[in-house]
C-alpha cells in the first residue's frame, strides 16, 4: 500500500496517459496527471492486489516538458473538461510518448522489432479537430444549457465556453449554442449535436428526440444564417439524418496531392484531423512503392480516402467494406472524381465483405494483389490476417492465388497492431521494415500509426 508521504519517481505515461511509478513494495501506481522523471506524492483512489491508482497532490520535481495548458477548461480536477488529457505535456514530447507505446506494444505483445522508425506525422496541435460530438445537457437547477465535451471520468457535461482543439469559427459558437438551445422548446431533448467541418463548409448535426416545432426550425435557421453553418436534423439513427435545408452546400474535404475531392455526408466516417489525413494518405502511397501495373486490394476502404488515390497511381485497385452503404458512397465518389481523372470509376472497383468473419477461401476469391493497404478499426485486421497467414500455410488451399508482396497497415490502435503484426511476421512469412506514430489526435492519449510489412 503507497503511503501518503511517500515520494514515487514516476517512470512512463501508459495509454491513458497515466504516468506509471512504483511504490516501495513495488508495486505498480498509476498516477493521473504526473509525467515521466517526476517525483510525486499520491493519494489513492483505488487499490487492487498489483496496482494501486492515484492522482498526483504534490511535484516535488517538474518535468522539464510540462507546460502550461492552452485551454482554460484543461484541468485534471473534477468539473475540468476531458476532452484531451495530455495539454500539460509539451506536444513534442507527447509525439516521444506516442512512438514509444507503439515500440512497446510491437515488442511486448508480438516480439516484432521494426527495421526502421519512421519520423512521426504530425500537424496544428490546436483547432485541428473538425470532426466532434458534443454532448449537451439542460441544467434545470442552474437554470442553463451546457454544450461540449463531458467532464473528466464522468457523464455530467463540462461547462466550456471555448475548446482550444476545435477550430476557432466553432470554439466561437459553444456560447451562442447554449443561447440558442436555452431557447428552443424541446432543449430538453436535445442530447446531442454533432460537429462535421468540410473545407468550405460546416455541418451541425442535431440528435432530437422528438419533433422539432416549426418555431423552433425557425430558430435553427436563423442560427444558421447568422453564423454560416448548415444544420442537418437526426430523430433516430445516423441513417435518418436529412439536412434542414435541402439547398445547403455539400461537405467534401480535398487530397490536393492527387487532385482529389472527397464528398461526405456529416455522419459519414472521416478523419478528425484533415492536415494530417493528407499527409498520411500521401506517405502511405509512397510506402507501397506503387508502380502503374500494380494491382492493389485497399481493405476497410471507407469511401475511398486510400483506394481513389492508389487509383490514380496503380493499374486497379479493389476496395473492401464491411457496409453496403458505405461501399455505394465510395462509388459515388469515384464517379464525382472520374472527370479530374478519366478512367478512375474502371480503376477503383468496390465490393461489400464482412471482414470480421473473412475465411481463407473468400480471401482467395478477391484475388492476387501486388500489395494491400488495411486501415481498420480498433478491432484490427485480426480475421484477415488470420485468412492470410492459413493460405500462405496451405498451398493447396490456395490454388494460384499468391500473397501480397507488400502490405501498409494504418491503425488506430497499437495493441491490435502489434497482435495482427505477430500473425503476419511469426506465422505469414513477412518482415516489419518500418513503423511510425501518426499524431491524429494530439493532447488525447490516443495512438494512431502505420507500418511496413514485406514478404522475405
Amino acid at each position: 500500500m503507497t503511503d501518503a508521504q511517500e515520494w514515487l519517481t514516476v517512470e512512463s505515461l501508459d495509454l491513458e496517459a497515466q504516468g506509471v511509478a512504483r511504490n516501495a513494495a513495488g508495486k505498480v501506481v498509476f498516477v493521473e496527471g504526473a509525467l515521466p522523471g517526476e517525483t510525486v506524492r499520491v493519494s489513492v483512489s483505488r487499490r487492487k492486489a498489483h496496482w494501486e491508482r492515484a492522482s498526483a497532490v504534490e511535484i516535488r520535481r517538474e518535468s522539464a516538458q510540462r507546460v502550461r495548458p492552452a485551454c482554460p477548461h484543461f484541468g485534471l480536477h473534477a468539473g475540468a473538461c476531458g476532452g484531451c488529457k495530455v495539454q500539460h505535456l509539451h506536444a513534442a514530447a507527447q509525439v516521444a510518448v506516442k512512438q514509444r507505446a507503439l515500440e512497446d506494444s510491437l515488442q511486448h505483445i508480438a516480439k516484432v522489432r521494426p527495421a526502421q522508425m519512421l519520423r512521426a506525422i504530425e500537424g496544428p496541435a490546436f483547432g485541428y479537430r473538425h470532426r466532434a460530438r458534443l454532448s449537451v445537457r439542460h441544467v434545470h437547477k442552474k437554470g442553463v444549457v451546457l454544450v461540449g465535451f463531458h467532464e473528466r471520468k464522468s457523464s455530467y457535461v463540462a461547462d466550456m465556453s471555448t475548446c482550444a482543439v476545435l477550430p476557432p469559427h466553432v470554439s466561437a459558437l459553444l456560447l451562442p449554442l447554449r443561447e440558442l438551445i436555452g431557447a428552443m422548446e424541446q432543449r430538453d431533448r436535445l442530447p446531442q449535436i454533432e460537429l462535421a467541418a468540410g473545407d468550405a463548409a460546416t455541418a451541425l448535426v442535431l440528435r432530437h428526440l422528438e419533433p422539432i416545432s416549426d418555431a423552433d426550425l425557425a430558430r435553427l435557421r436563423a442560427f444558421g444564417q447568422a453564423h454560416g453553418v448548415q444544420w442537418w436534423l437526426q430523430p433516430k439513427g445516423p441513417e435518418t439524418v436529412t439536412p434542414l435545408d435541402a439547398g445547403d452546400a455539400r461537405l467534401d474535404y480535398a487530397l490536393p496531392e492527387f487532385g482529389l475531392t472527397m464528398p461526405f455526408l456529416p455522419t459519414d466516417f472521416t478523419q478528425v484531423n484533415p492536415h494530417i489525413n493528407g499527409v498520411l494518405v500521401g506517405r502511405a502511397l509512397r510506402l507501397l512503392e506503387l508502380q502503374s501495373g500494380d494491382r492493389v486490394i485497399d481493405w476497410f476502404c471507407g469511401l475511398g480516402n486510400f483506394t481513389l488515390p492508389i487509383a490514380t497511381r496503380a493499374r486497379e485497385v479493389l476496395g473492401v467494406e464491411g457496409s453496403e452503404t458505405l461501399v455505394a458512397r465510395a462509388l459515388g465518389n469515384a464517379a464525382a472524381n472520374e472527370k479530374a481523372h478519366p478512367g478512375l470509376a474502371r480503376r477503383a472497383r468496390f465490393a461489400t465483405r464482412n471482414l470480421f468473419e473473412i475465411t481463407p477461401q473468400a480471401l482467395a476469391g478477391d484475388g492476387t494483389a501486388d500489395k494491400w493497404l488495411v486501415d481498420p478499426p480498433r478491432e484490427g485486421a485480426f480475421a484477415l490476417v488470420k485468412a492470410l497467414a492459413e493460405l500462405v500455410a496451405d498451398s493447396s488451399r490456395a490454388g494460384e492465388w499468391q500473397p501480397p508482396q507488400r502490405i501498409v497497415y494504418v491503425s488506430c490502435n497499437p495493441a491490435t497492431l502489434a497482435r495482427d503484426a505477430g500473425l503476419l511476421v511469426h506465422q505469414a512469412g513477412y518482415r516489419c521494415t518500418a513503423a511510425g506514430v501518426v499524431n491524429m489526435f494530439p493532447h488525447t492519449a490516443h495512438v494512431e500509426s502505420i507500418a511496413v510489412f514485406e514478404r522475405e
